[in-house]
Parts: structure tokens; C-alpha cells; sequence
């Protein structure tokens, strides 16, 4: 399979998973299982994509950097109910500081 073809099979998947969405019954969307799934769905893609651009693993071990520093940081920001854009900035700021002492 050439480099083009792989991109034109992936398209028509997204394609179809977009149009299958349109396709649904309104009946089998309000349903209240559905509903509490679909509610639930950005905060587990949340927290994966955290999980796995915070954790890495390298070299056959698990390592620790300035990332795991700086959502500490925030995770208790966000526990003592900071803005979120302080949030940010002070997991962002952890990170930097980390990172500008040579833990990278």
C-alpha cells in the first residue's frame, strides 16, 4: 500500500465515522446511558492525553521530568479552586523553572 493510498482509505474512515454520527436516530442519542457516556468522554480523553504526554517511558524505564512537576503543581491549583488561567500559568511556570535548573 502506497503512501496515498493509506491516506485515502484513512479519509473515507473519517469520512464515514463523520457521516455515521449524522446517521444515528435522535431516539438511540437520548437515551440516558448514552447521554452519561458521551458526557464522560472529553474528561477520559482529557486525562489520557495528560497521562501519556506527562508519563514517558524511555530507555525501559519510566521517566520523570519537569512535566510531572508542573501538573502536580496545578492539580493542587486547581484543588485550592485557582482560575484556571493561573492554572496554566503556574504548571507552565513549574515547568520552566524546572527546566531552566537542568531538570529537563
Amino acid at each position: 500500500m502506497t503512501l496515498w493510498t493509506a491516506i485515502l482509505v484513512a479519509a473515507a474512515i473519517a469520512f464515514g465515522l463523520k457521516l455515521a454520527g449524522y446517521l444515528v436516530p435522535a431516539s438511540v442519542l437520548a437515551h440516558p446511558r448514552v447521554k452519561r457516556v458521551t458526557a464522560a468522554l472529553p474528561v477520559a480523553l482529557l486525562a489520557a492525553l495528560i497521562a501519556t504526554q506527562t508519563f514517558t517511558v524511555s530507555g525501559g524505564g519510566l521517566t520523570l521530568d519537569a512535566r510531572v512537576a508542573a501538573v502536580g503543581v496545578a492539580v493542587v491549583a486547581l484543588l485550592l479552586r485557582a482560575p484556571f488561567i493561573v492554572v496554566v500559568v503556574l504548571g507552565a511556570g513549574t515547568a520552566a523553572l524546572l527546566r531552566a535548573f537542568g531538570w529537563g
